[in-house]
């Protein structure tokens, strides 16, 4: 044997292949032992197991859907309805707890007193109370405090707020809106690569790109367009009371809108810590050098202050985006019909307690993905890049 030879058991290579091949059989073996002693328990309890189930009647109804449900649907149907408001929720309350968030972590740095004081007074609070106590009060105040239907507030024509919800006056029902949607995600997409040419074409020739104004134009040409081949229709869905209800226009019932607004300003408060620490981790030469360019505060910020301190504020956020859409899950509180609000009322008809657990683990283990890929690739492409 040769003096300098490494034994095998000293070489951190084959130590850890070693370790490596024993967490493996370890996991493997655990994960083989938990299975079929399940098994075995739900065959002793005569339990059957597998998602047949899926094709069954669900027999309940659901109070809020995106899409058609009645109590004959499927249980499949009933976990896609949960799953649909949940992505609700977790899209249009990340869109605008990020919103609240830029807005109020920027006042939080401004020269005037008492913005900055109210600022830190909405952060404080919001941040420092639990969750589900918020979603408890927003939901009390509009089904307690709010007046009964017939006594409905209305702040402005077509602009209904009592304790049955918000009710709004929407465009009416017709094939081309379908497609007006389409063309404004389109002209989202479209904005973005305006946005990339613009910089490429700036980083070149010192000019600025005005993606302000391409942007707009951008959102609302193709929209508009669409509108105008489908017939330009005007028509417009108006609530009306009538009996017991409403009829007419968009409802948004008390426990959406109690949770959104919960969700929100719950973790809009974070958002504008994060966003203000970003800022202030941007050296104040900078300031001093977009200033003595000519730059207005507002336009040193978005062009020089804001794309450096992305940097800081991107891996933060893509924490915060994810508690988020984990905190729905608190809907079942106030009666909001999430996916885990309505796989428990499954689990409780079928006593599929394995596969419907296991459904609301691979849903939200999903979505965590999905928020991961995206912001992590947002923040490879915000990365400086080593010349």
């Amino acid at each position: 044997m040769n003096n300098n030879e490494i034994p095998f058991w000293q070489d951190p290579k084959n130590r850890s292949i070693v370790f490596q091949v024993l967490a493996f059989v370890i996991v493997i073996f655990t994960s083989w032992y938990l299975f079929s002693n399940t098994q075995a328990n739900l065959q002793r309890q005569n339990i059957a197991t597998g998602f047949e189930f899926f094709t069954q009647e669900a027999g309940f109804e659901i109070g809020e859907s995106v899409v058609e449900y009645d109590s004959s649907s499927t249980y499949f149907g009933a976990l896609k309805v949960g799953f649909l408001n949940t992505f609700k929720i977790a899209v249009v309350g990340n869109f605008f707890a990020i919103l609240i968030g830029i807005f109020i972590g920027i006042l939080g740095l401004s020269r005037n007193w008492m913005v900055r004081t109210l600022s830190k007074t909405y952060v404080e609070t919001f941040r420092n109370i639990p969750l589900l106590l918020q979603l408890f009060f927003w939901y009390a105040i509009f089904t307690e405090i709010l007046p009964g239907l017939r006594q409905a507030m209305m702040p402005i024509k077509g602009f209904f707020i009592c304790n049955r919800g918000l009710f709004l006056t929407v465009m009416a029902d017709h094939p081309i809106w379908s497609w007006v949607i389409a063309a404004f995600f389109l002209g989202i997409a479209l904005t973005f690569f305006a946005n990339h040419f613009g910089l490429k074409r700036q980083a070149k020739s010192g000019q600025e790109f005005p993606i302000i104004i391409w942007g707009i134009g951008l959102l609302f040409l193709f929209p508009v367009l669409i509108w105008l081949l489908g017939g330009a229709p005007t028509k417009l869905s108006v609530p009306e009371l009538q009996g017991f209800n409403f009829s007419g226009g968009y409802n948004l019932s008390p426990e959406f809108f109690s949770l959104l607004l919960g969700l929100v300003l719950y973790t809009g408060a974070f958002n504008a810590e994060i966003v203000r620490a970003g800022i202030m981790s941007v050296r104040k030469g900078q300031w001093e050098a977009a200033e003595s360019l000519g730059l207005s505060r507002f336009k040193s910020l978005r062009l020089v202050i804001f794309p450096q301190a992305l940097r800081v504020i991107i891996p933060p956020f893509t924490s915060q985006l994810l508690n988020l859409t984990k905190n729905s899950s608190l809907a079942v509180a106030i009666a909001y019909p999430d996916f885990v609000n309505i796989a428990n009322t499954t689990l409780n008809q079928t006593g599929q307690a394995v596969e419907v657990v296991g459904l609301i683990m691979a849903v939200y283990l999903t979505f965590s993905l999905l928020t991961s890929f995206f912001m992590n690739w947002f923040n490879r492409k915000m990365a400086l890049v080593d010349r």
